[in-house]
């Protein structure tokens, strides 16, 4: 068993190294990757694993900490904001697909009871797909990611209610005294010993309110000691602990585990522990998502895909298109934006891992048999795996095509600014920040749309444009201008332009390498600095204070080793095209300000001596 078990881990670590890497770099994310992988060494192809329910079940736990980490940055007051979300946005993209499933599945033919399951089950987006890709993309602050989640989290509260039903619809077709009587099938998954009634009511209110409590009063000041203690692992297990123990009292209640841990994490988010919990459980969350994707590859059954593949497919592909429009409208209800709803309905409409609990639970009940729960779950599993497929279809078709012009609608004007500051992210924004500082006011040009909404919501006005395009840098006052700032990346022939149509502004450029910076010293532009030179410059005089130097020494190194650095550049400049020979001088150079700046030092000692006295 141990060797077998070894073995099992071995295939998954190394089908997940193969395959999840190289779909990377053919552009088609890892969740793809894991798919394929899973496919790979499963049942219905190379056969290396045999079991893959049992992972399955156990990969699920990837799900549950990945809702934990969300709930642990969501503050309470934030949720609580949220609420309008959740309701609006789940409350009518789940009961509008569930109205239509089911009337779709009902006029087919389907009893009642069992349609109503089906709809219900459906219903659901996969929390594990939906979430991974808003996480790979970091649009959790964006519309589209926040709508998503909102959607997602409804759907983790609401699948409560649906298990509940489920034994209810079980009396509303004549088919389930048979179904029934064939005996019960297997539902170990399903808890038995929590209370019924209204008592299991009090026991959900309890176990919130004992989490709130246990979350303030125990977990803190348990944290507090251990950090104290300053046993790294002991941390790493009380944080494992408060998942696991989240996982397992929703589980006694029946409820779902992913909602019970992101409660937990809720709890937590006030805490000054909070981003320790999150770098320790990380780890954890990514691989065991990784192992829940192989495993939904692995439980593809292409045996029931290949009794009726049409049938399969064709209702694959019409679920996932009957979701995408409702959620579409829900998004065009909401006021998303275009790029934003075609992105927002892409990302949920396929059905999702909670389907195929309630698949189980209503075969325990009677209301659906095998052959029906391995065609639905086939459903549910190749929707999962169209769902980035068709998210890469979006990308480099769609998007595209939408992102042509500026969403803000503003194209820059004349603001009779002395200075122009091209590019307003990380550089144009310190830059114009101390421009401000003596009242001297820049007009502000971006090219990407997004983080111009994102800037707008500061206060700062910013316009759409090409810092390239001659037209647009006049229109927007180039031409009075005594000062242009390049502060995104304009490739030489623009810069070179720039400078033949504007020779009264003082040219001040952006390099992201030395290689740029020569192709700028080549065109003669007024002053171009490397971007990280200065801020790498003072982490490394800050680790020579930490390491015993003093603070004036340190910064006379920083300053020195600019200087010579930027005569080393000088230099070799006419070097710039011959890589090989800017190689073969890299070596020496280091040699030469080492020993350049250690004469200056030398110099400069007796004169730090006699401060120092």
């Amino acid at each position: 068993m141990s060797g077998s078990f070894l073995f099992s881990v071995f295939v998954f670590l190394a089908a997940a190294c193969l395959l999840v890497p190289l779909s990377k770099r053919l552009g088609l994310g890892a969740v793809i990757g894991y798919l394929v992988a899973g496919v790979a060494i499963g049942p219905f192809a190379l056969g290396l694993i045999d079991d893959p329910e049992t992972i399955l079940h156990f990969s699920e736990f990837g799900v549950v900490m990945m809702l934990f980490l969300i709930g642990i940055e969501l503050k309470p007051s934030e949720l609580w904001e949220m609420r309008g979300r959740l309701i609006g946005l789940g409350g009518a993209q789940v009961g509008i697909t569930m109205l239509a499933i089911a009337a779709i599945t009902y006029f087919s033919g389907v009893v009642l009871g069992t349609a109503v399951a089906i709809a219900m089950s459906l219903a659901l987006s996969s929390t594990a797909v939906g979430l991974s890709i808003i996480e790979d993309r970091s649009i959790m602050l964006e519309p589209a990611g926040r709508a998503g989640f909102s959607v997602l989290l409804f759907q983790d509260v609401i699948v409560i209610a649906m298990i509940a039903a489920v034994p209810l619809l079980a009396t509303l077709d004549q088919n389930y005294v048979q179904l029934a009587a064939a005996g019960p099938v297997d539902g170990s998954f399903v808890e038995r010993t929590a209370p019924e009634g209204w008592l299991r009511l009090v026991a959900i209110f309890g176990a919130f309110g004992g989490m709130l409590l246990s979350g303030r009063l125990v977990l803190r000041p348990l944290l507090r000691f251990i950090a104290a203690a300053r046993v790294r692992e002991t941390f790493t297990a009380v944080a494992l602990m408060v998942v696991v123990g989240a996982a397992l009292l929703m589980g006694w209640l029946g409820l779902s585990a992913a909602l019970g841990a992101f409660f937990a994490g809720v709890v937590l988010a006030d805490s000054e522990y909070r981003h320790q919990l999150e770098r320790d459980i990380e780890p954890f969350k990514a691989l065991l998502l990784g192992l829940f994707f192989m495993s939904v590859g692995m439980s593809l059954d292409f045996g029931a895909l290949g009794e009726s593949p049409l049938l399969i497919v064709g209702c694959t592909l019409g679920l996932m298109v009957l979701k995408f429009v409702i959620l579409f409208g829900v998004g065009k209800i909401a006021k998303l934006s275009l790029p934003d709803n075609l992105l927002f309905a892409g990302l949920l409409c396929q059905a999702g891992e909670f389907g195929v609990v309630l698949f189980q639970f209503a075969r325990v009940e009677g209301v659906m048999d095998e052959t029906l729960v391995s065609t639905l779950s086939a459903i549910v599993a190749l929707s999962m795996a169209f769902t980035p497929l068709l998210l890469l279809g979006f990308d480099k078709l769609i998007a595209p095509r939408l992102e042509a012009g500026p969403k803000t609608g503003e194209g820059p004007q004349d603001d009779k600014n002395s200075v122009l500051i091209l590019g307003y992210g990380r550089v144009g924004q310190i830059v114009e920040r101390l421009l401000s500082t003596q009242g001297i006011e820049a007009t502000l040009i971006d090219n990407n749309a997004d983080h111009i909404e994102w800037v707008k919501q500061f206060g700062n006005r910013v316009y759409f444009g090409d810092g390239g395009d001659m037209d647009l840098l006049r229109i927007a006052g180039a031409s009075r201008a005594k000062v242009i700032v390049l502060a995104q990346k304009v490739n030489a022939q623009a810069a070179r332009d720039i400078q033949e149509a504007f020779p009264d502004a003082k040219i001040v450029a952006r390099a992201r390498s030395r290689f740029e910076l020569y192709e700028l010293m080549d065109i003669g532009v007024d002053f171009a600095e490397r971007d990280t030179v200065r801020s790498s410059l003072a982490m490394g005089q800050k680790a020579l204070e930490f390491l015993g130097i003093d603070e004036a020494y340190a910064e006379r190194l920083g300053e020195s080793f600019l200087e010579h650095d930027n005569g080393v550049a000088k230099r070799d400049f006419h070097l710039r095209s011959d890589v090989g020979a800017l190689a073969e001088r890299a070596a020496q150079n280091r040699a030469l300000i080492k020993a350049t700046m250690q004469s200056d030092m030398d110099d400069s000692e007796p004169g730090q001596e006699e401060t120092n006295d």
